[in-house]
């Protein structure tokens, strides 16, 4: 990269806060109150109309639809996320403790509302892993496997599954009702708390989960779900209290599919500029292992459990159960948060690439409506895959035709097909879970990177993924949130202070003990401060500028008192005729009588602070900085709000830029000879450099 050599001169005068006011006047803007804004946003009738076709973004983009050019790769888009999101909806409803059929319901009801709702143009909107485990452990907690199912009235006269099928649907509903709800009140910046960092680490956890609560299919066991706290070391138990009862057949089955799947996806991502659609390998395999096990007859010779009978078309819709949103309503609350902040996410990249805008809020809205719509009719949570997703975008979709295009796959299936599924081995599903899990599990590779690059951030990755694997998905998302906020506080509150010094040739001031040639003037320090100064940092603040002078304010007053009473001792023993309060002479604190007393010398002049990073002061900051004077360098408008000056604390103490303050100081102290005395006709507190609650300015 050259290095730019252009060069700049300004002429001008050296300003303080005052006599820039003088030459530049400001304007003094008028803050509009909310009903203001109210009333300017309905006068203005193009915001109305944008705003009312902003709820429905479906009418923007097929305003712009090419059809020639687009509807052909949308078609074969279409076809293919659609096959892909089958065999998915397929194996992630086992995630989520339920009848196979009912994966192929989250494959259909949200792509139907999502495509008039949302504003993303190439997500898969569908059953996501996570979000299916999650909903599995309320499933599990309220109908387990090896015992009774919850007190709830609506579970009588209901088989298993039918009681399993109403705890998904309710949850899932409660779920879109936050996610609607959140959009409704514009809170969309929720997802911005949850950093790359914390999504990373839970994601990875989430994994984890998913990859233990498969062997059982791969192993053919039967294990009963577990949910709650340790639920992974349970179940690990009594995976491996019972690993000799392994079921062979389902084992190799499920080893040759995954190698095969992942050969197979290595392959589809290494060619995937000269192949016109990815090799749909799991379409492949499961029809390859369905044929195999009608053929062979799996299930009698080798005891291999089996898909079973498929629901065929669609049921009435069923109303969510109150009873289950109330026992299952701690854990509905971060399924929301993560299958938004999932979709926006996947939704963002894609946006990016490709040149359009998404509304966070209007993607709430979207999710919300589509999980409380599909609710009903007994699908289970819904958010997006970045597998299926690239599937979609890479085949050539170009909108979210291709969403419905897939999602009429799913009900051709469910309403034709679905008994040719039948015999397909749920240990096949299971193994197309496990391979699928690779990009969630290789972020584990993350963690090093993090560890050189910003420990703080790799502390938040490792503990939020520590507390889910073993806490649980929901109490893990609370650490992990609570674990980030906490770094930030630690960073507000401990930030890096330094003392700065001029580049040599240049208005340029940078730390210290980062550069060689620098300018220091004698007895003038720059310190620097780059956070907000608030009630938990002062202290931090103060401590860190006493370090910096190089002498505590305080002791040293306490010493020059104490020298001066002293002095007056001894001349009202050799009967001068003075006043308590008075000397007839000056004392020079840098003298070595000064030294003789006991007092410390100070060489400091002048400091200068450096507060152009500083975003906010509150009340106890502002408090603690008008017991000194000093020369700052920016947050006027903050003192003023606040009263800070006063007779003492004046506004031409105060430079626009540090160079200003720089360039002042420097000639003040050139002129003045600085000598730090005490006039004998001031008292007993005053000498040049004002002293107060334990800081210092000399002027």
């Amino acid at each position: 990269m050259a290095t730019l050599r252009k060069q700049y001169v300004v002429s001008r005068p050296v300003f303080s806060e005052d006599s820039f006011a003088e030459n530049y006047e400001k304007i003094n803007r008028i803050h509009k109150t909310t009903k203001d804004h109210i009333r300017q946003y309905f006068s203005d009738s193009k915001r109305v109309k944008k705003a009312a076709l902003s709820l429905l973004p479906v009418i923007e983009w097929m305003r712009s639809y090419r059809l020639k050019q687009w509807l052909m790769g949308d078609v074969v888009s279409g076809v293919s996320t659609g096959l892909v999101a089958i065999m998915q909806g397929l194996a992630f409803s086992l995630l989520a403790s339920l009848p196979a059929s009912y994966g192929l319901y989250t494959a259909f009801f949200p792509v139907l509302t999502y495509f008039l709702l949302g504003t993303s143009r190439h997500i898969s909107v569908g059953s996501f892993p996570v979000l299916s485990l999650m909903v599995g452990a309320v499933v599990t907690r309220l109908v387990p496997e090896d015992g009774p199912p919850a007190m709830i009235p609506a579970f009588t006269n209901l088989t298993q599954d039918q009681q399993r099928v109403l705890v998904a649907s309710s949850i899932t509903f409660l779920m879109g009702i936050i996610q609607l709800a959140m959009g409704v009140f514009q809170v969309g910046f929720v997802v911005m708390y949850l950093s790359d960092t914390l999504v990373s680490g839970f994601t990875t956890a989430a994994a984890i989960h998913i990859l233990v609560s498969q062997l059982k299919f791969v192993l053919g066991l039967t294990v009963p779900g577990i949910s709650g706290p340790l639920a992974i070391i349970y179940t690990l138990e009594k995976l491996f209290v019972q690993i000799h009862s392994t079921n062979i057949c389902d084992l190799v089955m499920s080893v040759v599919i995954m190698v095969v799947v992942f050969i197979v996806k290595e392959l589809n991502d290494r060619y995937r500029a000269k192949l016109p659609v990815p090799i749909p390998i799991e379409v492949i395999m499961t029809i390859i292992a369905c044929g195999i096990s009608y053929g062979f007859n799996f299930t009698e010779r080798f005891k291999v459990e089996v898909v079973g009978e498929m629901v065929s078309g669609y049921e009435a819709p069923v109303a969510p159960n109150m009873d289950i949103i109330r026992d299952g309503g701690v854990e509905a609350f971060p399924m929301a948060i993560v299958g938004f902040t999932v979709a926006f996410s996947v939704a963002k990249v894609y946006s990016i690439k490709h040149d359009y805008a998404i509304d966070g809020n209007q993607e709430l809205i979207a999710f919300g409506v589509s999980n409380m719509f599909s609710a009903t009719f007994r699908s289970f949570a819904a958010s997006t895959s970045l597998s299926r997703t690239a599937v979609q975008e890479s085949s050539g979709g170009r909108t979210q035709i291709a969403g419905l295009i897939s999602a009429l796959m799913a009900m051709i299936v469910t309403i034709a097909l679905g008994f040719l599924l039948e015999p397909l081995p749920r240990s096949v599903l299971g193994a197309l879970v496990i391979v699928n899990l690779k990009g969630m599990l290789m972020q584990f590779t993350e963690v090093p990177y993090l560890w050189r690059r910003d420990r703080i951030e790799c502390v938040v990755w490792v503990g939020t993924c520590t507390a889910a694997i073993f806490l649980g998905l929901d109490l893990g998302l609370a650490v992990g949130l609570g674990v980030e906020l906490l770094t930030v506080v630690f960073r507000a509150q401990f930030p890096r202070c330094s003392v700065l010094a001029n580049i040599r040739g240049t208005d340029l001031y940078r730390d210290r003990k980062d550069y060689l040639h620098i300018y220091e003037p004698p007895g003038v320090k720059i310190f620097r401060i780059p956070s907000p100064i608030f009630f938990a940092n002062v202290e931090f603040f103060r401590n860190k500028l006493i370090e910096a002078v190089g002498f505590n304010p305080l002791r040293v007053l306490k010493k020059r008192n104490k020298a001066l009473r002293k002095i007056k001792k001894m001349l009202q023993q050799n009967n001068y005729h003075i006043t308590e309060m008075d000397l007839p002479f000056k004392v020079d604190w840098r003298s070595e009588m000064a030294s003789d007393l006991g007092v410390p010398r100070v060489n400091l002049q002048s400091l200068l602070l450096d507060f152009s990073a500083v975003s906010f002061l509150d009340i106890s900051a502002l408090k603690g900085l008008k017991a000194v004077l000093l020369f700052l360098a920016h947050v006027l408008e903050t003192f003023h709000r606040f009263a800070f000056f006063d007779d003492e604390i004046q506004t031409f103490m105060f430079y626009p830029t540090l160079h200003d303050a720089m360039v002042q100081v420097t000639e003040t102290n050139q002129s003045s000879n600085y000598k730090p005395m005490v006039r004998a006709s001031q008292t007993k507190m005053r000498n040049d450099c004002n002293v107060s609650a334990g800081f210092q300015l000399c002027s």
